[in-house]
């Protein structure tokens, strides 16, 4: 069986964020609302020391490809619907086939 590897960096801007504490609250949040919704790993991967900015690594591991990019897709579009608050301000999907 070959397996596929969604990944997908999404980077948000945190407007209503006044501190690293603000910030953390809503990477926890987001992260445990998206992996209860799709049982996908949820990382905070870069930025860490920036209070407005929250950059997140979404993976999912699947038989075909189109269902793993699939998956990656609607958790942006979940990011995007759930939390108003934030701007997405990029986001980067890649699929790894093969593995």
């Amino acid at each position: 069986t070959v397996l596929h590897i969604g990944v997908c960096r999404i980077m948000l801007h945190l407007p209503d964020s006044a501190s690293l504490k603000d910030k953390r609250q809503v990477a926890r949040s987001l992260s445990a609302r998206i992996r209860n919704t799709f049982n996908v790993a949820v990382a905070e991967v870069e930025d860490q020391d920036l209070w407005q900015r929250l950059t997140l690594a979404i993976c999912c591991v699947s038989t075909d490809s189109a269902h793993a990019n699939e998956m990656v897709s609607k958790v942006v579009a979940f990011v995007e619907e759930s939390r108003r608050d934030l701007e997405l301000l990029d986001y980067q999907t890649e699929i790894i086939s093969g593995v």
